[in-house]
């Protein structure tokens, strides 16, 4: 009876053995059916973690990696979609730069990540002193109730010097952005009075002439190669200067009325007899970003023919501006 009982205690034994094994092999059979992926995330502040994972989804991933998204973050491939080929997850912040980039993704598949990622460029900061000079005002004086009729400068204008500190931002090291820290006058500027008969005199606002000079045949500037082999005419604008807030244009996006970004020191708003893509070379302003080349590309209710405002980067350099009456040559396109 002992003898039966012992048998019968191996056999169990050797089943339960067995049982075990049979087990261990389907777990490891069931461990090399799923695929580990090692996936490369990089973060909104460029930081970047590979995290081995099992997951295929992006959402998955990243709940799996306890990170979670802010709400003006954005990912690519989106939250809804499997990994790509290249294993990367990309989130940035909801930045123009940034929706380039997402709408560059679903309008092209095989874009790749390298590219994409070249568009989302840092942007970096810059200090930078520099000499401007401040041009001087042109004052009349009415002759015409006088002996002599005849127009002369009585006093000979002469344009003065201040010294500007910047805060300049750049992006693949082109100025997108300039803000004024500090400035110091070094010489106020004489201004020019001269005079004039009323009675014969036409308003310089009015007038206008062509030239056979083309200071675009010296420039490099791009839009001055835009207009190398054309002829400008020369007139005088009484110019302002605006920016994309409120008090400026009733709005805050800087979209101008031709439907593109404004750019600082090179958007105009000029009135309808200068169609959108009209080129404006203003030589007192060529010591500026851009070097006193713009492109009319806005509109404005207080816009006429006579008159041009500057798209400024801040609502303190547009009043800083102010208004004066200046030179420009005109290409129309």
């Amino acid at each position: 009876m002992m003898k039966n009982e012992k048998a019968s205690l191996s056999i169990k034994r050797i089943a339960g053995i067995a049982i075990l094994l049979i087990f261990l092999c389907g777990v490891g059979v069931m461990a090399t059916n799923i695929k580990v992926n090692n996936v490369k995330i990089v973060l909104s502040n460029h930081y970047e973690m590979n995290v081995l994972t099992t997951k295929t989804k992006v959402s998955d991933i990243l709940e799996e990696s306890h990170i979670a998204l802010l709400p003006e973050e954005n990912v690519v491939p989106n939250v809804d979609s499997q990994i790509s080929e290249n294993r990367i997850i990309t989130i940035t912040k909801t930045l123009e730069e940034g929706q380039d980039v997402i709408k560059l993704a679903e309008a092209n598949s095989e874009v790749s990540m390298e590219q994409l990622l070249g568009d989302y460029t840092p942007v970096i900061e810059k200090v930078i002193t520099e000499t401007v000079e401040i041009p001087f005002e042109t004052i009349t004086k009415d002759s015409s109730n006088g002996a002599d009729g005849t127009n002369k400068i009585l006093t000979k204008g002469k344009n003065g010097l201040k010294e500007i500190t910047y805060r300049a931002k750049f992006k693949n090291d082109i100025e997108i952005e300039r803000t004024v820290l500090a400035e110091t006058i070094i010489t106020n500027p004489v201004n020019q009075i001269v005079q004039v008969n009323k009675k014969t005199v036409t308003s310089r606002a009015n007038t206008q002439r062509t030239t056979s000079t083309n200071p675009a045949t010296t420039s490099t500037n791009r839009l001055a190669q835009k207009v190398v082999g054309k002829t400008p005419t020369v007139k005088n604008f009484n110019t302002s200067a605006y920016c994309a807030c409120v008090k400026c244009c009733g709005k805050t996006n800087g979209i101008t009325s031709s439907g593109v970004k404004a750019s600082s020191w090179c958007t105009l708003a000029a009135g309808k007899a200068y169609p959108v893509g009209t080129i404006i070379y203003i030589p007192s302003l060529s010591n500026k970003p851009n070097g006193g080349w713009f492109i009319v590309q806005d509109r404005g209710g207080a816009i006429s023919n006579n008159k041009l405002d500057i798209y400024m980067g801040t609502h303190s350099q547009a009043l800083q501006f102010g208004r004066k009456n200046l030179e420009c040559y005109v290409y129309y396109m």
